[in-house]
C-alpha cells in the first residue's frame, strides 16, 4: 500500500507516540487532517519570510498551518513580552542595549525590530516586539504554541498566569511552557498545573562539536525534579539516539527535539521517537518531504 507524504509523516508521528497501526483503521477517526503540520514547530515564527519573534513571523507560521514557539521575558515594569536574546541590542540595531529584564515596556515598545539584517528597508520596518497577550490571540486548537521562558526564574510566572486569565484562545490543549531551570518549571507546575511544562535541555555539556553528552539518566532526573511532563531536547544525531529517546519515554515523559533544519534529520528524529520537531525551516522540510515521497 502506498501512502501520501502527509500520511507517512502521520504514521511516523503516531508510532513515536506509541501507536502501532501505521495511521490506518484504528487511528482513522483521530488522525489530524494535516498531521505533518502538527508535528513541526516554527521556533521564531516563519523567520525566512519575516523578522524573528515578531507578530508578522508568528502570523505567517500560523497561516501556513504550523505550530510555533515564542520566547518571553518579564520587563522591569512587569509586562510579559517576546524576544529571543537576553539583551535588546541585536534586532533593534543597537537602539537599546539593555537586558530585556532591565528595560521598561514603554521603552521596548518604541523599538523597531523589523528593520535589520535581510529585512532592512522592508515592509516590516516599524514592527515592535510583541506582548504575550498579542501572541496568545494566534493560538488555535490542533496546533501547539510553545512558550519558552527565557528569563529562567520563577518571578515571571504570576504575570503569565494573569495574562492567561484575561484571554480566551490559549488553553492547556494548545499551549505549553518550556523551562530551562528546575525552579522555573516547578513554579509553572505549581501556579498553572493544568498546563504542560517541558524541560528545555541541551543533550551535551556545551555547544561545540565534540562536547561530551549528558547521560540520559541526568536528563530524566532533572525533568522529574522539575515536575515537568516531558523533555524538549537539543537534537544531536550521535547523542539523541533511538535508545536515548526510548529511555526518556519509558520514564513516562514526552519526547520533543530542537532545532533541526534538514529534512532527512527531521524524519529520522521522528522515527527515533520525537513527538514534535522544532525547525527554522518548517515549510521547506515539509515541501521536500512531500516531494520525496511522490517520486
Amino acid at each position: 500500500m502506498k501512502i501520501s507524504g502527509f500520511a507517512a509523516v502521520a504514521a511516523l508521528a503516531l508510532a513515536a507516540q506509541g501507536c502501532r497501526c501505521a495511521g490506518t483503521k484504528c487511528c482513522a477517526a483521530r488522525e489530524p487532517a494535516k498531521p505533518a503540520f502538527e508535528t513541526l514547530i516554527s521556533p521564531r515564527g516563519a523567520t525566512v519570510d519575516a523578522p524573528e519573534k515578531t507578530l508578522p513571523a508568528y502570523k505567517t507560521a500560523v497561516e501556513r498551518g504550523f505550530g510555533f514557539e515564542c520566547d518571553i521575558y518579564l520587563s522591569a515594569d512587569k509586562r510579559v513580552f517576546t524576544f529571543h536574546d537576553r539583551t535588546l541590542t541585536r534586532t533593534s540595531n543597537g537602539a537599546n542595549t539593555n537586558k530585556c529584564t532591565d528595560a521598561k515596556w514603554s521603552d521596548v515598545a518604541k523599538l523597531d525590530v523589523g528593520n535589520w539584517g535581510k529585512f532592512k528597508g522592508s515592509k516590516f520596518a516599524g514592527t515592535r516586539p510583541a506582548l504575550l497577550e498579542e501572541v496568545l490571540e494566534l493560538t488555535r486548537d490542533g496546533r501547539w504554541l510553545y512558550v519558552d521562558v527565557k528569563c529562567r526564574d520563577e518571578s515571571i510566572v504570576p504575570y503569565v498566569k494573569e495574562v492567561l486569565a484575561k484571554q480566551k484562545k490559549a488553553n492547556p490543549g494548545n499551549t505549553l511552557f518550556l523551562c530551562g531551570t528546575v525552579e522555573c518549571g516547578r513554579a509553572f507546575k505549581k501556579l498553572l498545573p493544568e498546563y504542560k511544562v517541558l524541560s528545555c535541555l541541551n543533550c551535551c555539556r556545551g555547544w561545540k562539536k565534540g562536547d561530551p553528552p549528558v547521560p540520559v539518566a541526568e536528563i530524566i532526573a532533572t525533568t522529574k525534579k522539575m515536575g515537568a511532563d516531558g523533555v524538549d531536547l537539543r537534537y544531536i544525531p550521535e547523542v539523541t539516539t533511538a535508545e536515548y529517546m526510548k529511555a526518556i519515554k519509558d520514564a513516562g515523559l514526552e519526547m520533543h527535539v530542537w532545532t533541526i533544519d534538514d529534512m532527512p534529520d527531521a524524519v529520522e528524529a521522528v522515527r527515533r521517537g520525537a513527538q514534535t520537531v522544532t525547525t527554522n525551516c518548517a515549510k521547506k522540510i515539509l515541501d521536500e518531504y512531500n516531494a520525496s515521497v511522490r517520486k
